[in-house]
C-alpha cells in the first residue's frame, strides 16, 4: 500500500501562518484534496511545522486554524532579534575547524543556543501552549523534528516517546539565539529546523510526501543541499509547494515577528487556492 506524507517545514510565525493558509486555500478549491492532505499517513513537522502539524492533528477545522492566524491579537512575543543576527550567531559558531561532522557542527550551534539570554522556558512553553487546540498526540502518525544540543544529533518525537505535546512542539521550535532551549528528562533541545527546514529524510518510509516550505525555492542551507535538493533526492514522489513572491513579500524581513502573521496566512491562502489542481493531480483525487 501506497503510504502519503505531509510534511511542514519551518520558516518561522510567518510559516506556521502561511502553512495554514495554504491547506485552506486548497480546502477553497478541492475539499477532497485538502482532507487527503490531513488524512495524510505521517505528518512531519519541523520548527513552524511542527506546530502545524499539531494543529491540524486536533482535529479541529482548518477554518477555526485559519482564524487563529488572522486574528488582530495572539500570545505571540516578539524575541527581539531577527534571522539577520541569528544567522550572524550561526556563522560564528561554524567558523574555526570542522570536528565531528554535521552533528559536530550542530553541537556548536547547541553551545551557542545554550548560552543566549533569552526569556524563561517556562514563558516559552506557555506561548507554545496558546499555540496548541489539544495537548494530547493525535490518532495518526506525527513526526516532530529537533537537535540535541550536546551532541548535535536529529531527534525525532511522536506519540511513543513519552514526551508531551506541547514539550515536543517547544523543542522543535526552539530557534538558538532567539528562544531558550527545552529541557525533556536530562536532555536540552533546539528547533529541527537548524539541520534542515524540511528534514524530509523522516519520511523516508513514504511513496508521495506533499511539502510545503515557506521559503523561497532557492533559499540556502548551511548544510545539505537546501530544501529543493532534498526534495530533489527523494526516492518518492514529492510535491513541494514554496513560498512565491507574494508570500515572500508578506512574510517581511522578519519572519519571527509576530505582526507578520495576518499577511501570510493571507498570501498562503491565496498560493493555496492556486495550487489545488496540481496537488489534487498529484494525489489522485
Amino acid at each position: 500500500m501506497s503510504l502519503r506524507a505531509l510534511v511542514l517545514a519551518g520558516g518561522g510565525l510567518a510559516g506556521i501562518a502561511w502553512e495554514t493558509g495554504v491547506l485552506c486555500g486548497i480546502a477553497d478549491e478541492s475539499p477532497a484534496t485538502a482532507r487527503l492532505l490531513l488524512e495524510s499517513d505521517v505528518v512531519v513537522g519541523t520548527s513552524a511545522g511542527s506546530a502545524v502539524g499539531a494543529q491540524i492533528g486536533s482535529g479541529r477545522p482548518l477554518e477555526e486554524l485559519f482564524a487563529r492566524q488572522v486574528a488582530e491579537t495572539s500570545a505571540e512575543i516578539d524575541p527581539g532579534v531577527d534571522i539577520d543576527k541569528i544567522t550572524e550567531l550561526f556563522l560564528a559558531a561554524l567558523s574555526g575547524p570542522n570536528e565531528g561532522g554535521l552533528a559536530g557542527r550542530l553541537a556548536k550551534i547547541g553551545q551557542v543556543a545554550l548560552a543566549t539570554e533569552t526569556v524563561p522556558e517556562s514563558v516559552r512553553r506557555e506561548v507554545i501552549a496558546q499555540r496548541l487546540p489539544s495537548y494530547e498526540w493525535p490518532d495518526r502518525v506525527l513526526r516532530l523534528t529537533a537537535i540535541d544540543t550536546a551532541t548535535g544529533e536529529l531527534v525525532v518525537f511522536d506519540q511513543n516517546s513519552g514526551v508531551e505535546l506541547v514539550d515536543a512542539v517547544a523543542a522543535s521550535c526552539a530557534v538558538p539565539g532567539a528562544w531558550p532551549p527545552v529541557t525533556i528528562g536530562d536532555r536540552r533541545y533546539m528547533d529541527g529546523g537548524v539541520r534542515s527546514s524540511v528534514n524530509l529524510s523522516v519520511a523516508d518510509d513514504c511513496d508521495v510526501a506533499v511539502v510545503l516550505v515557506p521559503s523561497g525555492v532557492d533559499a540556502p542551507s548551511p548544510f545539505g543541499p537546501g530544501p529543493a535538493g532534498e526534495i530533489a533526492a527523494f526516492d518518492g514522489t514529492a510535491y513541494a509547494i514554496f513560498a512565491d513572491d507574494d508570500a515572500l513579500a508578506a512574510f517581511g524581513r522578519n519572519p519571527l515577528d509576530p505582526r507578520c502573521r495576518v499577511p501570510s496566512a493571507m498570501a498562503g491562502r491565496a498560493q493555496g487556492r492556486r495550487e489545488a489542481a496540481a496537488v489534487a493531480q498529484v494525489l489522485g483525487v
